[in-house]
This record gives C-alpha cells, sequence and structure tokens, in this order.
C-alpha cells in the first residue's frame, strides 16, 4: 500500500512539472511552482547578520548545520563579532534555511535548519549559500558540526572538536583536547599542549598535518591508515609495526595521539605557520 501511495504522489508531481514545462505562457495553479522553477543568476539576493557579545573565559562556541565557509579570528578580548552572509538566487531560496545565533555569558551558538517553506520548494528549490566570519576570544572551547565548507581558525587556548565537515580544516594551535571525526579534507592543526585528553582523529579522507610545538610530549598510535606516517623532527622516529599501523613517541611521551580510519598521510611537523583566520579571509 506504501509504495503505491508513493507511485502515486511522484506521477502527481512529475505531471504538475510538465505542466508548467509545457504550459509557460498560462497562469500555474500551484502558487509556489513559478518561484521554484524560475533561476535568474542576477536576481541573487542575500542577507546579513551582525551582532556582538561578551563570553566569559572557558566559553563553550558551538556551529552546526552550516552551508558554508566559516572562518574564525582570535584574540584576547572578551568580545565576540559574528558577521553571516546568507546568499541565494532568490528570497525563495534564501527562505528554504534559516540561522540561529544564540549567546550568553558562557558559549556561543549558531545553528542552520530548514526554514518555513512548502513542499514543491523543498522538493524543487535551491538551498543558498552561508558564509560565517567570527572574531573571537582565544581563550574558548570551539565545537563545529556539519560544515559543508572549509574551517578556518586563529589561535586557541582550549578544547577542540571537529566532527563531519566537507572541506579543510586549518587550526593555528590549540593547548586541550582534539577531536575530528568525519572530515573530507586536509587537516593542518598546531599542537601547543596537550592534556589529558591527547588527539583522536577517525575517518579522516584527506592529507593531516601535526603542527608540534618545541616540548610537546606525546604518543602516537595509528590502526586501519591508508598512508603513512611522517616526521619532519629529527629526534621522533615513526615506527612501522604492520600494514596501516605506526607508533612513534614524542618528547618523553604522554597524552596520546590516535589516529584510525585515515586515507592520506600524517606528517609531524614543527613551526607555526599555518594561515591565520584573517589572513585566509583576505585571500578570498
Amino acid at each position: 500500500m506504501k509504495r503505491t501511495v508513493i507511485l502515486v504522489a511522484l506521477v502527481v508531481i512529475a505531471g504538475l512539472a510538465g505542466i508548467v514545462r509545457s504550459h509557460s505562457g498560462a497562469r500555474a495553479t500551484i502558487a509556489e511552482l513559478p518561484a521554484v522553477f524560475s533561476r535568474n543568476p542576477s536576481s541573487e539576493v542575500r542577507d546579513e547578520i551582525q551582532k556582538s557579545y561578551t563570553l566569559a573565559p572557558g566559553a563553550r562556541v558551538e556551529l552546526s548545520d552550516i552551508n558554508g565557509a566559516i572562518s574564525i579570528e582570535t584574540s584576547d578580548t572578551t568580545t565576540a563579532d559574528v558577521y553571516i552572509v546568507r546568499t541565494g538566487a532568490s528570497q525563495e531560496a534564501l527562505n528554504r534555511r534559516k540561522i540561529s545565533v544564540e549567546a550568553d555569558a558562557n558559549g556561543l551558538r549558531i545553528h542552520g535548519a530548514k526554514g518555513d517553506v512548502g513542499f514543491f520548494s523543498r522538493l524543487f528549490g535551491s538551498n543558498p549559500s552561508e558564509r560565517i566570519a567570527l572574531k573571537l576570544p582565544r581563550e574558548i572551547s570551539l565545537i563545529t558540526k556539519g560544515v559543508n565548507g572549509s574551517l578556518v581558525v586563529g589561535d586557541l587556548d582550549g578544547s577542540v572538536e571537529v566532527h563531519s565537515i566537507n572541506g579543510r580544516v586549518q587550526i593555528a594551535g590549540t593547548s586541550g583536547s582534539v577531536d575530528f571525526k568525519g572530515v573530507n579534507g586536509n587537516i593542518v592543526v598546531g599542537l601547543k599542549q596537550l592534556n589529558g585528553g591527547g588527539v583522536s582523529i577517525g575517518s579522516v579522507n584527506g592529507s593531516i598535518e601535526l603542527r608540534l610545538n618545541e616540548g610537546l610530549n606525546a604518543d602516537l598510535d595509528t590502526h586501519g591508515m591508508n598512508g603513512r606516517v611522517m616526521s619532519e623532527l629529527s629526534e621522533v622516529q615513526i615506527v612501522r609495526n604492520r600494514r596501516g599501523n605506526y607508533s612513534a613517541r614524542i618528547g618523553n611521551g604522554g597524552s596520546m595521539i590516535t589516529a584510525n580510519g585515515i586515507n592520506g598521510n600524517i606528517r609531524l611537523t614543527r613551526g607555526t605557520s599555518t594561515p591565520s583566520a584573517s589572513t585566509e579571509a583576505g585571500k578570498r
């Protein structure tokens, strides 16, 4: 019965679409359809959001379900400046998604979600794109989930959690725990120091560069890699145990750096030349 209902619905939709195509001069009987099928590039519209908040040291900043690139610049401040640009082929396209921004002293939350549009707009319409530029305090913890675009972050004094990212990830530096899961792109991250949480990396389709500060102590352990682990540091020797499994002691050893399911190489380097968020934004 369910399959029959679905088939009937698809036939009806196809028929309505055919009516619009074959009778372009006639008045459409479904109000949504003209807007859905009209795609004039010159009619692109945009929407901007600008807000500022005060955050306490150690505040949690969370970004989720974002359809576009994120650039974060950090400094010694307590102010969080938020700038969001949304663009779409039409106002109807913008209405397909919405962005909510919420904040208090302990946290900033930016979340994307489906907008309030009708059935045909959801089925045939195009989604808008979003670009987010933030200026944040350095002393925060950062969580990003479900981002369809690149993530470029300045120097942080806190933990980092990056899940489900379709784009490259660049983090100038962090001094807390690091968790990368489900990244479809290259990763560059500076590790200033590690706490007990260490670094966990899993399900990454891309190369990974770990830029280690002088004096960092950690143990590296990888499993199931479709690639190699390499070190540009003369004092760090990589041991290959068997196919896809590598280990290394960094300094005196300590917090764990673990990696599993990596489709690419891991490279250990020294230095802090990761491009800052402001530099990357200037290039774009």
